[in-house]
Formats: structure tokens, C-alpha cells, sequence
């Protein structure tokens, strides 16, 4: 079997980033998946799930109800591996094109206060499982050392 192009990519060598990781035609547009890398692989420990859950609930809830992408958001979610998450955008960008999208997200989940969205027993099938206060360090932590000063080597896989 030919591996999927996210096997393909050098783990050894990738760093926390915004990368376009594919884009497939879907219906007459474009479907563009960006890997939000967090965490850099097999060098640092892996996110826990309950602070990805947390992120997952509360970026799912931003991108949904955003002014302009909002109609566009088609999925966001964790990386099997616990390195970083998925995000997929109808429409063909570049991951430049989506730093600023990005900057407001993490700013929302490092700021955000109150309950969880959707953290309920009717609304969530594992709603125990959260962790605010690490998802908010996260999101800080993901700010500050990559998006707010973004290089070109964090927007392009590497080699």
C-alpha cells in the first residue's frame, strides 16, 4: 500500500508550525487541511487528552461561529499522535493565509473563561475529560513561540 501523505513527512526534522498538509478537490472547490503542530514530534511529550479535548471544544466552537470562516470551517481536530491538530477550510490557501485566523483562535482559547462548550453529559460523550488551564497554557505557549513571530520554516515542511 502507498503510505498517506502525512507519513510521508520527515517527523524527525518538524517543529510546532502551521503547515498546509494537503489539498483535495471536493465538489467543484478546494478542500485545504492544515496540521497545527504543537507540540515538536518525538522530542517533547505529547499533549494529554484532556487539555486537546478542551482546545478541541473550544476552537471547534471559535471557528464555527466566526464572521468569516465560519461557513468555511469543515473540521477541527486532534492528531491521533497528540502532537497537534487538524484543521480543514473549504477553499485553496497557503498557511500564511490563515496566521492571522490562527492567532485570534489561540488568543480566544488562552483568554477564555467560563464553562467549556458542549463540556455537559448531554452534550459531550467524555465530558470529564477537560482541562482549561492547561489548554490555556497551551494556547499561550503555541502563541509565543511560533505564531506571533512567524518564521518561513514553521509555515513550509520540512525536506
Amino acid at each position: 500500500m502507498k503510505k498517506i501523505t502525512s507519513f510521508t513527512i520527515n517527523h524527525l526534522l518538524l517543529q510546532p508550525g502551521v503547515y498546509v498538509s494537503r489539498k483535495d478537490p471536493v465538489g467543484g472547490t478546494v478542500v485545504t487541511t492544515f496540521d497545527l503542530r504543537l507540540t515538536s514530534p518525538n522530542e517533547e511529550p505529547v499533549m494529554n487528552t484532556a487539555e486537546m479535548h478542551t482546545i478541541e471544544h473550544l476552537a471547534a466552537t471559535f471557528l464555527r461561529n466566526h464572521k468569516d470562516y465560519g461557513s468555511k470551517t469543515v473540521y477541527f481536530g486532534p492528531m491521533g499522535c497528540r502532537t497537534g491538530f487538524y484543521l480543514l477550510l473549504t477553499g485553496d490557501y497557503e498557511s500564511r493565509d490563515i496566521v492571522p485566523l490562527m492567532i485570534e483562535m489561540w488568543e480566544f482559547i488562552r483568554d477564555f473563561e467560563g464553562d467549556v462548550p458542549g463540556a455537559s453529559a448531554r452534550d459531550c460523550g467524555n465530558y470529564l475529560d477537560m482541562n482549561l488551564p492547561m489548554a490555556k497554557y497551551l494556547a499561550k505557549r503555541y502563541l509565543e513561540n511560533v505564531l506571533y513571530d512567524i518564521k518561513e520554516d514553521r509555515l513550509v515542511y520540512p525536506e
